[in-house]
């Protein structure tokens, strides 16, 4: 049996990079909740456009864009909670913090980030588009998206 695994060196997101994804995520997914847009199939997608390496964006059956990674929102959050975000089920022990949650959907996010960008030796000039919300399945689409593109440093 052959390892398919891509030969490549991880390389860690700086601090500053860190930093401007989770205050981007963060203002995206508060969004989210005080528009009361936050249900259990909600997602928090990104795609990411590294300089200098030439890739196709794919596509499911249906045609439309399937991004790099995403993660589900209620792995981490309540869905349907009003107005707020509240640590979602995997959290039920009562000591639980939100600064905990965020921690952990941002460490699950920042890893998904940093083995698409691991092709060049710098973060400098990788643009990482965001979107958090609702797609209409099987077509694709957005009902409700809340989105922003940074360009990291």
């Amino acid at each position: 049996m052959r390892d398919h695994t891509p030969d490549f060196k991880m390389h860690e997101l700086t601090a500053q990079n860190k930093t401007l994804i989770r205050q981007t995520v963060q203002q995206l997914l508060e969004k989210l909740a005080t528009d009361g847009k936050l249900t259990s199939d909600t997602l928090l997608e990104f795609w990411v456009e590294v300089p200098a390496i030439k890739r196709s964006r794919g596509t499911f059956p249906g045609g439309f864009l399937m991004p790099d990674s995403f993660v589900y929102i209620s792995d981490y959050f309540q869905p349907d909670a009003p107005d707020s975000l509240i640590p979602g089920e995997a959290y039920a022990d009562g000591e639980v913090t939100l600064d905990k949650v965020w921690d952990d959907l941002l460490d699950e996010l920042y890893y998904q980030v940093e083995i698409f960008t691991s092709p060049v030796s710098s973060g400098k000039g990788i643009t990482l588009e965001l979107w958090a919300g609702n797609r209409q399945r099987p077509e694709g689409e957005w009902i409700y998206a809340v989105d922003r593109k940074v360009e990291l440093g």
